[in-house]
């Protein structure tokens, strides 16, 4: 499967954390081989806890102010971001490119003093509620998996459905 920019659009931290929960679920849930192309570079911490999940990034450099792309694939997550030499390369103009950049130092500065934006993620069950979603899921999935269709008559298989309802309730409420 590939993945390309899960949360783009939103707002930070909604994209980051819709970001982080979906790369928890294909890790940890559909456990398919992903390529999962993102710029949340908070991403990395979860290379420490999920132990198929490997960091790759495209090599860059720069090469007297400009970004030089070197078309290589290398293991790890990237050194930097090149967000900016970006921007410049499609154009911006340059004041607005210097502009950027007083900006981004602000803003990193303030990440740095403060823990960023993805502080205590490491810490907190930020998705602690998904396992326990999970668990009426797994009470209806047993369910279901005792259940021979081809064995029930058209009754049989109501009522066997209105009692899945019933057990999806209970464990929901």
């Amino acid at each position: 499967m590939i993945l390309d920019e899960i949360g783009r659009g939103t707002s930070t931290y909604d994209g980051l954390a819709i970001a982080w929960a979906v790369v928890e679920a294909m890790h940890d849930d559909i456990t398919c081989r992903t390529l999962f192309a993102t710029h949340y570079h908070e991403l990395t911490r979860l290379a420490g806890r999920l132990d198929a999940l490997s960091l790759h990034h495209v090599r860059a450099r720069e090469w007297k102010g400009d970004l030089v792309l070197l078309h290589e694939v290398a293991d790890g997550a990237a050194d930097r971001s090149y967000g900016i030499a970006v921007a410049k390369l499609a154009g911006l103009p340059p004041a607005v490119v210097a502009r950027a950049k007083s900006v981004l130092a602000k803003l990193e500065a303030g990440r740095d003093a403060t823990g960023g934006i993805a502080a205590g993620l490491d810490d907190l069950p930020l998705f602690a509620s998904a396992a326990e979603a999970a668990a009426p899921v797994d009470a209806v999935r047993n369910a279901l998996a005792e259940i021979e269709p081809d064995r029930l008559t058209p009754r049989e298989a109501l009522d066997e459905l209105y009692r899945l309802k019933r057990l999806a309730g209970e464990q929901s409420g």
